[in-house]
């Protein structure tokens, strides 16, 4: 966790990802595990806890921050002084339910570059079995 809390600005309640799995040269992968106390199931279908899929996508979008982050730094820039805003959410496909107790696998992998801008794919799986793709663009900011 504490390389997550270094290298994105996200903190609980708002924070989706528990640990980095893999970090590669295209993409990385992350887990978390849904807990049931999380505060959004308070309203999000109470006593039928379902995770809601915008939370879903801010996992994949943080999972995509760390990676941005740490290639940034592989390159030499730095990455830290850089802020990660979301540009664009495309073909967002929700094929099952996640509910608590749930271990989410996210991978977000790394497409092409247009300047300051940067486009992914993102999945989201439980068990195996695909929960979310997405794809998506984020453009690195000057942090202020």
């Amino acid at each position: 966790m504490e390389e997550i809390y270094q290298t994105i600005p996200h903190r609980e309640p708002f924070l989706f990802v528990d640990k980095i799995v893999e970090m590669r040269d295209d993409g990385i992968v992350t887990e978390r595990e849904i807990r049931a106390e999380e505060p959004h199931f308070q309203g999000h279908y109470p006593g039928n806890p379902i995770m809601p899929g915008v939370l879903l996508c801010e996992s994949v979008f943080q999972t995509a921050a760390l990676y941005m982050a740490n290639k940034f730094k592989a390159e030499g820039d730095q990455g830290g002084q850089k802020t990660p805003i979301l540009t664009r959410i495309q073909n967002a496909k929700f094929k099952q339910i996640v509910r608590p107790g749930d271990v989410v696998r996210i991978e977000a992998t790394y497409g092409e570059a247009l300047g300051r801008f940067h486009f992914m794919k993102g999945k989201v799986s439980v068990g195996g079995k695909t929960v979310l793709t997405v794809e998506f663009g984020l453009a690195m900011l000057d942090a202020e």
